[in-house]
């Protein structure tokens, strides 16, 4: 995972969108998060990923955040997704 997201978002409408998948993603939450790609992904949320500023390579400011999610399938994947590429979140309960 590359340390800048591939998107800033600096409108009040995009950061309300990504505050409310945060309040979805508790810390142990079971999860499937539906992508905007059209995949899934089915796991663990180890922590309660949080909305922060970050540059892009032009000293650009925006917002974005990133959630690390430990495969429900697999158990030795871990994937860290940024939070614009989730379009949807199904709670499974909690580990």
């Amino acid at each position: 995972m590359s340390e800048a997201p591939g998107h800033l978002y600096t409108r009040q409408e995009d950061i309300a969108r990504m505050e409310a998948l945060v309040s979805q993603l508790p810390d142990e939450a079971v999860v499937e998060l539906h992508l905007t790609d059209g995949g899934s992904i089915t796991g663990v949320v180890t922590t309660r990923p949080s909305v922060q500023v970050f540059r892009d390579g032009d000293g650009h400011e925006g917002f974005n955040a990133v959630v690390r999610i430990d495969d429900h399938r697999r158990p030795d994947v871990t994937h860290y997704l940024w939070l614009d590429r989730i379009a949807s979140v199904t709670p499974l309960g909690s580990a």
